[in-house]
């Protein structure tokens, strides 16, 4: 039987209904306003004022002039070579951390874990972090953006805490049965865990897609340049002469807008297509734990 509800109760969800549109129009709209711009005339644009709702004088110069650039495909290789390696060997990693934390007669469990905690507020800092790299020679190499990272705390903890959730009584008869540690992991404790699995990807996917910070420091030799740090180039630099060349000044300063919102969406499009694909293991994956029966 349907309730009816009183007229409090409605103007209640009226108001939640407009204030959360509202909501979404404002984070949505820089976006839109990317997009739009990206596909605008240049000269139209430096032109415009008010609300962008539309390209203005719909155009693809900046799009030509963004894949013209070489460094925009070799940052997308140098990009995907640290994504595709980063993100595997970082779910090995804390993948066999985690299930070795998840266990239940493990000596020390409680001294180890606290250490491990211990990282996620204190550090030694970025110059002996810098000096590590530099003494191990990971400085100047795609390998110092990866090795280093491997291993999250935080996303540690939250696989951990999934595999804990997994009934002992699997384990036991997988054990009766003789299967070791690697076994019980690789076809027991990591199928049981796509949801949580999904989730680490989405979370190691995007921290390796949106640093710069790491690879500006330590990467000298510009073909080795991940996709942010040539994108921070051309935004905080203003670094578009390679794709403005034989343009006036004045062509050269409305053309270098358009590029800089083309760059933008060049480089965020890809990750934001990974979301549909995971987005059905994202709920459940970051639910894992949270209830205890």
């Amino acid at each position: 039987m349907k309730v009816k509800r009183s007229r409090g109760e409605r103007a209640f969800s009226a108001f939640n209904y407009i204030f959360l549109s509202l909501i979404i129009i404002l984070c949505l709209y820089p976006v839109w306003y990317v997009a739009a711009a990206s596909f605008s005339n240049s000269n139209l644009l430096t032109q415009h004022t008010g609300l962008l709702l539309k390209p203005v004088g719909w155009s693809i110069d900046a799009y030509k002039k963004v894949f013209k650039n070489p460094m925009i495909g070799r940052g997308y290789l140098n990009t995907l070579f640290i994504l595709v390696v980063g993100v595997s060997l970082d779910l090995v990693m804390t993948s066999l951390g985690a299930y070795f934390l998840s266990r239940k007669r493990v000596i020390l469990k409680r001294p180890i874990m606290m250490l491990i905690v211990f990282t996620m507020f204190f550090s030694g800092g970025m110059i002996p972090f810098y000096l590590n790299l530099k003494d191990l020679r990971l400085t100047n190499s795609l390998w110092g953006l990866i090795m280093p990272f491997m291993i999250s705390t935080y996303n540690l903890i939250i696989l951990r805490t999934s595999f804990e959730s997994i009934p002992e009584s699997l384990i036991e008869a997988a054990q009766i049965d003789g299967a070791g540690h690697i076994t019980i992991l690789t076809r027991i404790v990591i199928p049981l865990s796509k949801a949580i699995l999904a989730v680490m990807v989405l979370y190691y996917g995007v921290s390796i897609w949106n640093s710069w910070f790491w690879a500006s420091s330590i990467i000298r030799t510009r073909e080795m340049y991940p996709l942010q740090v040539i994108l921070r180039e051309i935004l905080m630099q203003n670094d578009v002469a390679s794709m403005t060349a034989g343009s006036s000044a004045m062509d050269t300063e409305a053309i270098g807008m358009t590029i800089k919102y083309a760059t933008i969406i060049v480089a965020t499009v890809p990750i934001l297509c990974v979301y549909p694909f995971l987005q059905k293991h994202f709920t459940k994956g970051t639910m894992v734990g949270a209830v205890k029966e």
